[in-house]
């Protein structure tokens, strides 16, 4: 696999935000080791053509490197980092962001046979080589960012090409399962939504498998299997990444970042903060005084 071209391109268009002229392609570039930082993953393909990046996800220890791409079909809390990259030799990755509606598009179009039986809920995230015909249409799409006239006609189509590229390869169950309107991970993704949009309240797993259309039993082995969490632990999670980006404006207060985000006790906020960030929320604070934290992908 000849990765040149696709470093070539990713470095001449590398900006700080990510962000490119092709709406949902993402192009990175970092020049050092980064230390592990807490955020969301987003749904989202990302490929790495220079460096190594590793994410843990629950219990689950996930890396990747040049010719790998990683999956995300759910948006989970993360914790990641490079781990190879210089101003020599800097870290490349480019990025797709996944919308279930065009996951769900390319399979109503696929012919009956030509996709692999899905069996189970799948892991929300997955690792896997990326094959020539994948790359060459990352590369593809990568050149339209230098041949503006040909970019509204022709990145739609290369698009979808990527995106069923991934459908129909190795890792494919992961997607796929994302554009389907009953299946398991879909029930999961919903339940998902629900306790980031109500993280501060507290719940009961059986009310929010009820919303999820599933029997406790069931939601609870699924929502392990797609988030390598229990939906406890996903809470907490999203409480004290929402806690972070707070103190990030309000240093001053502590006692009330941690009130607003779910908590009772200022104790046990400032330890499962330390805990989780390495140091107490007032520190963080501190630290984080006039800096934003990443709330883009944190995959790509």
């Amino acid at each position: 696999m000849d990765l040149d071209e696709l470093r070539t391109l990713l470095a001449r268009h590398a900006r700080p935000d990510m962000t490119t002229a092709i709406d949902g392609v993402l192009v990175s570039k970092v020049e050092q080791p980064t230390p592990p930082s807490s955020s969301m993953s987003g749904t989202v393909l990302a490929l790495i053509a220079q460096g190594a990046k590793r994410i843990a996800l629950g219990d689950r220890v996930y890396e990747y490197r040049a010719g790998q791409y990683l999956l995300a079909s759910v948006d989970m809390p993360i914790t990641g980092h490079f781990t190879e990259a210089s101003p020599e030799r800097p870290a490349m990755g480019f990025g797709l962001v996944l919308h279930p509606a065009t996951v769900a598009e390319l399979l109503l179009q696929a012919a009956p046979g030509d996709l692999p039986p899905t069996g189970g809920t799948p892991s929300g995230m997955a690792v896997s080589d990326a094959p020539d015909a994948l790359v060459d249409a990352v590369i593809r799409l990568l050149r339209l960012l230098d041949q503006p006239r040909d970019m509204a006609v022709l990145a739609p189509l290369i698009k979808r090409e990527i995106l069923w590229r991934v459908i129909t390869g190795e890792q494919g169950a992961v997607v796929r399962q994302l554009g389907l309107a009953d299946s398991g991970l879909t029930h999961i993704a919903r339940a998902v939504r629900w306790i980031r949009d109500h993280y501060a309240q507290s719940f009961r797993v059986e009310d929010v498998a009820q919303l999820s259309g599933m029997s406790a039993s069931a939601f609870y082995r699924n929502f392990q299997a797609v988030t390598a969490m229990s939906p406890i632990q996903f809470q907490k999670q999203i409480r004290l990444q929402e806690a972070r980006l707070l103190l990030a404006t309000h240093p001053n207060d502590v006692t009330g970042v941690g009130y607003s985000v779910g908590y009772d006790s200022p104790s046990q906020f400032s330890r499962e903060y330390r805990r989780q960030f390495g140091a107490s929320p007032s520190e963080d604070a501190a630290r984080l005084r006039g800096s934003t934290p990443r709330t883009a992908p944190a995959l790509v």
